[in-house]
Parts: C-alpha cells; structure tokens; sequence
C-alpha cells in the first residue's frame, strides 16, 4: 500500500470519526424539540428546508455549482441521486420519528446492526471479503434480531428500518459519480419541492407549528442544516476513502453515545429486550475482536 493511499484512508477515518461522533450525540441536539407539539413529518420538511439552504450556500462559497449543472444533463446520475434521496429522507423521518416518540434506545440498536450489515452489503455488492468473525458476527446479529422477533414478541421494525436504509444509502454514495458537496446539495434540492409544498399545505390546513415553538426550539431547526449537512458530507467523504467494512466499524461511536443518552433519558430496558440487544452487541464485538486480529497479522507481515 503506498504512502498516498495511507493517507487518504487517514482522512477517510477522520472524516468517519467526526461523522459518527455528531451524530451520536444528535439525540441531545433534537431534545428541545421533543417537548414541542411539532410532528416528525413538520420536523423533517424543516430540517430539508435548512439542509437546503446551507448545502447550496456551501456550494456557492466552494465555487463547486459547475458538478451541479452537469448532474442536471446526465439521468443516469440524477436516477441514482434520486434513490439516495429518497433513502435518506425515509432514514431521517424514521429517526426523528424515534427520537420524538422516545425510542432513542431502538434506534441506536438499529445503528449497532448498520455496521454488520455493511459488512454483508460490502461483501454482495463489492465483493469485500468475509472472514469467519464477520460470519459469526453476522450471525449473532441475526440471532439478536431472530430473539426481539419470536421470545421477546417485538420486531424491531425501528431498529431495521434505520439499518437497511442507511447501509443501501452508503453504498448507493459510495458509487455516486459526483463529489461529495455537489451531491449532497443535489439530494436535498431534490427533496426541496416536496419539503415546501408539505409545509405549505400544513399551512393551508392551520396545522403548521412553528409561531409557539420557544426560542430555543427555533434555534435547532435553523441550525439542523449545518447539523445535517456537516456530518453527511464528511460521510460521503469517509465513503470514498475507506470501506463499507472499515466505516461500519467505526459506526459504533454512534449508537454507543446515542445508547448511553436514551438511557440517561429515561428509557427502559426489559429483561426479554435486553437479550435480544445483548446478542447483537456480542455480534458487534465479535467482529471488532476479528478487525483487531486482521490488524494486527498485518502489522506483522
């Protein structure tokens, strides 16, 4: 490996880093919102709105409109960014969903089995190598889901939405032909129009909330745009950079952080839950336990 790929696998993690660890702690930065009478569809049309506004204020600044325009004259890539749109916009809706209903709890599980089903995306779509720890990993993962499903009688249909969403949208960015700021602009413009027109009709139907919201609940969603935007296009940078399976490793930051917060929020877990959760993260440090094994026989050879 040369010294310049090194480097850019560096960045990738860094940039993962950074990604994963805002997101970890957006349980706390939507909090305010959780106490406001604002539904998680009006939440998520604010937070496309805002994303908009930044992405493109971003894009301006950088001078990068040109990949833009040329996105604009190919179908191809407007096909393959209007999928990722729609992935990340059912991601969003489905976690602020969680997160208003206070499901904080099932919605870092399904983070905990997004890693693991990289791993398996990466390995379908990429043709990534399984060793036997991700096979097991994967394993305990589908045992963990297969337990919450049958004996503790509660599919963990947050948990799973959140993961499969997700894990299709990071393959789906890490074949997109556009750099990551262009593309991430290119997503929420997409989704712009539908935004506007379902703010619109809530206002025609006097059931838009935003006057009565405090100051401080305004705040977030004004500054949900540079909290979505800030870690996407780190993402997709990471995605360029490193593999389905290394961002999947270090995914974990985020659903450990967005644990400990449900937690310490007041969420419960259940005995019958707890084994279910348990088995998926065994399944997780399984599989850390198998990256640590890899590094270090290559560090070795």
């Amino acid at each position: 490996m040369s010294l310049s790929t090194l480097s850019e696998q560096r960045k990738g993690i860094w940039l993962a880093l950074a990604c994963y660890g805002i997101w970890g702690l957006f349980p706390l930065f939507w909090y305010p919102l959780n106490h406001s009478a604002m539904p998680a569809e009006q939440i998520l049309a604010q937070r496309i709105v805002w994303s908009s506004v930044f992405a493109l204020a971003l894009l301006l600044a950088f001078s990068q409109g040109r990949a833009l325009v040329v996105a604009f004259r190919q179908p191809k890539v407007l096909a393959m960014f209007a999928l990722s749109s729609l992935l990340i916009a059912a991601n969003w809706l489905i976690y602020l969903w969680a997160i208003v209903h206070h499901h904080v709890v099932e919605a870092s599980l399904g983070y905990f089995i997004n890693p693991l089903f990289n791993v398996l995306l990466g390995f379908v779509l990429f043709k990534e190598r399984l060793n036997a720890w991700q096979i097991a990993a994967i394993a305990l993962a589908l045992a963990g889901i297969a337990w919450l499903a049958v004996p503790a009688g509660q599919i963990p249909w947050i948990s799973l939405f959140l993961a499969f969403s997700f894990g299709f949208y990071g393959a789906v960015r890490k074949l997109a032909p556009m750099p990551p700021l262009a593309g991430l602009t290119l997503e929420t413009l997409m989704l712009l129009p539908f935004a506007l027109g379902y703010l619109a009709w809530c206002g025609m139907q006097n059931t838009l909330v935003f006057g009565e919201l405090t100051p401080l609940q305004k705040t977030v969603l004004f500054a949900s745009g540079a909290a979505t935007t800030l870690p996407l296009l780190a993402f997709a940078a990471a995605a360029k950079r490193i593999t389905l399976s290394l961002l999947g490793i270090l995914q974990n930051l985020s659903p450990t952080a967005q644990l400990l917060l449900g937690l310490a929020f007041g969420e419960q877990l259940s005995g019958a839950r707890l084994i279910g959760y348990g088995l998926v993260w065994l399944g997780v440090l399984v599989f850390l336990y198998g990256v640590g094994l890899q590094m270090k026989r290559e560090k070795a050879a």
